[in-house]
């Protein structure tokens, strides 16, 4: 019996107003077949630091949060008191 824990970055998805959304799978194995699993969900926003995010979503945050990306995010944010 082998046990195996498999953590991966499963899904990416680009909000409208520039937000990154990041799922990560977290999946434990015995002999190659999953018993047990968990998602972890988390937000990348313009402006936000991702230097320490996966690769892939690295290349989507640099791609998608240009500067006028990140200067609408912070204008709409102050502009709702955040």
């Amino acid at each position: 019996m082998t046990l195996e824990k498999v953590i991966s970055v499963d899904l990416i998805e680009v909000v409208e107003n520039g937000l990154i959304q990041v799922r990560t799978a977290t999946q434990i194995m015995e002999d190659g077949k999953q018993i047990s699993g968990s998602f972890h969900r988390h937000v990348v926003a313009p402006g936000d630091d991702y230097s320490k995010q996966d690769a892939r979503v690295q290349a989507i945050c640099k791609a998608t949060h240009t500067a006028a990306v990140v200067a609408a995010y912070k204008a709409a944010q102050a502009a709702q008191g955040v």
